[in-house]
This record gives C-alpha cells, sequence and structure tokens, in this order.
C-alpha cells in the first residue's frame, strides 16, 4: 500500500524515529500507526526506549480537587526546560484529572487517559519521542473527607495548579466550607514551609523517636546526672522534638504566637463548628531521587565527536 508523507510525519512525532525507518515501519505493518510504533520498538529505533533510561528528576507536581477531595501527582522529566513546555504542562494537568477518579498511583497509570484509548503510562511512553527526552509519572496521592474539605496549595506555580511543591491539606466539619478551606490553605502554606514529619506525635516514626531519645539519654548522661533526672531532662527535649517535627505542635508560620493546633482552635470562630486536621500530603519535586551528576564538557565532546 501506498504510505502517505503526512503518515510518516505523524509516525515521526509519535516515535522520535528518522524518516526512512518510520516509512520503513509504516510499510511493513499496513500502515497501521500503533503496530508501526511497536515495530520501531522491536526493532530498537524508537528514541523513546533509548531515553528511558535516563534519570529523570525534574518535572512538575500538579493538584485537582473536587467538591470533599483533592490530589497531588508528580510527573518527572529530565530538565527544567521541558517543565515549561506548553504539551508536557498539558500532561500533567490531564494526569491530576485522572488521579482525581482514581487516586491510587498504579491505577492512575493502568486508568485511560483524557481523549485517548491509551493508558496513563503508555501516553507519557509515547510522548517521550515528542517532547525529547524521558518522562514518567512517579506517584500520586488523594485525600478525602465524608464532610469538610481538602485544599490544595502549589508553590511558586509555573501555571495553574502546576509547579515544583505541592500540598494537600484535609479538614473535617460541618461548619462553613469556604472557612474552612481558607484555614486549610493557611495551614497547606505552613506545610510547604516547614515540611513536618507528621500530624501528631503518635504518627512520627517509632524509629526516628527512639533514635532521637538514644541521642538526648546520651547527651544527658555526660551531664553526670542521675537517671531519674536524665529521664525528665529527656521528656523535655522530646517536647521540643515534637515541637519541631509535628504539625499540630509546630508555631504556626502564619502566627508563631499560636500552635497550629491553637490557630485550629481559634478558626472554629469563623468556621461556625468544630473542626479537625486529618491528613496532609507534600510532595517536593524530585525528592528521594538520586540524580546523575553529569560532566558537561565531556557531554558536548561526545556530541561533536557525533
Amino acid at each position: 500500500m501506498s504510505i502517505s508523507a503526512a503518515q510518516v510525519k505523524e509516525l515521526r512525532e509519535l516515535s522520535g524515529a528518522g524518516m526512512m525507518d518510520c516509512k520503513a515501519a509504516l510499510t511493513e505493518t499496513g500502515g497501521d500507526m500503533e503496530a508501526a510504533v511497536d515495530w520501531l520498538r522491536k526493532k530498537g529505533i524508537s528514541k523513546a526506549d533509548k531515553k528511558a533510561s535516563r534519570t529523570a528528576a525534574e518535572g512538575l507536581v500538579g493538584v485537582d480537587a473536587g467538591v470533599r477531595e483533592a490530589v497531588v501527582v508528580e510527573v518527572n522529566s529530565e530538565t527544567d526546560f521541558v517543565a515549561r513546555n506548553a504539551a508536557f504542562q498539558e500532561i500533567v494537568a490531564n494526569v491530576s484529572k485522572v488521579a482525581l477518579a482514581y487516586g491510587d498511583t498504579d491505577a492512575v497509570a493502568a486508568a485511560k487517559y483524557p481523549g485517548s484509548d491509551k493508558s496513563v503510562a503508555d501516553t507519557i511512553k509515547d510522548a517521550v519521542g515528542t517532547i525529547g527526552e524521558n518522562m514518567s509519572f512517579r506517584r500520586s496521592v488523594k485525600l478525602s473527607v465524608s464532610e469538610g474539605v481538602v485544599a490544595t496549595y502549589v508553590h511558586n506555580a509555573v501555571a495553574d495548579n502546576l509547579g515544583k511543591l505541592g500540598v494537600l491539606v484535609a479538614i473535617e466539619t460541618a461548619g462553613n466550607h469556604d472557612a474552612a478551606r481558607a484555614f486549610a490553605r493557611q495551614v497547606a502554606m505552613h506545610v510547604a514551609a516547614t515540611n513536618p514529619l507528621a500530624l501528631t506525635p503518635d504518627e512520627v516514626d517509632a524509629s526516628a523517636v527512639e533514635r532521637e531519645k538514644s541521642i538526648f539519654a546520651d547527651q544527658a548522661r555526660q551531664s553526670g546526672k542521675p537517671e531519674n533526672i536524665i529521664e525528665k531532662m529527656v521528656e523535655g527535649r522530646m517536647r521540643k522534638f515534637y515541637e519541631e517535627v509535628v504539625l499540630l505542635k509546630q508555631a504556626f508560620v502564619l502566627n508563631p504566637d499560636l500552635t497550629v493546633e491553637a490557630a485550629l482552635k481559634d478558626a472554629e470562630k469563623q468556621i461556625g463548628a468544630p473542626a479537625k486536621i486529618t491528613g496532609y500530603v507534600r510532595f517536593a519535586l524530585g525528592e528521594g531521587i538520586e540524580k546523575e551528576e553529569s560532566d558537561f564538557a565531556a557531554e558536548v565532546a561526545a556530541a561533536v565527536k557525533g
């Protein structure tokens, strides 16, 4: 069959492969575009597969919200330049919409991408060839409440609901939702600034608690104090530790004279009913990803050699 220039162009955009390779793939598959993409991948010609081995630690964090629920997602790219690409931003925004419906990372990756028969994971893989570097959907978390609000906050947003750091804060209340959302957003800004370890002291990782107690006890013993005094000293140091790392015990960034817990109690006057912070999520772009260190001069030399 005859293969048109438009078909070759479309396959080239999808795969990043050369024009002659794209024409050969379409000829071999009878013009079936998806089969042609697979043919190129099997032959090792598709640039998408080659780029998929490179570290993607840049990208964007996105948020989306419903009536009593919200989600935060992270989609990675290799460079910050791509994060400013409108096509990449559209992908992250659409992944956020999917995540609002599915929540769990694996479920989102397998779900249909908006306006497509392909999954989120496959759509992102296909976009690797057209955008020009490795990309991956890394994670998503959804918070919801039976009654109340889930507020979102994006720090230094590059577009609506897209940036380098995203936060969700859930508040359960039967009171005024607008007032609750306004306060929850303030708490989300606080979380962005302080990065607490846990919501309550009981939720701090047990190994972290034991490590701090051990350090404080050893420091106290160096003073030569008796064990009963050391115990009280450790208790005091742990209270200070929780004030530093536990959200409800931290000094509220917008009013350091109050803890977050006390600020919530004060906010109940505007909310008009008891309110409780039931959860929060903080995504900082690239956290936990080991970035590759590259020799830029060597990369340029290699590119020149061709």
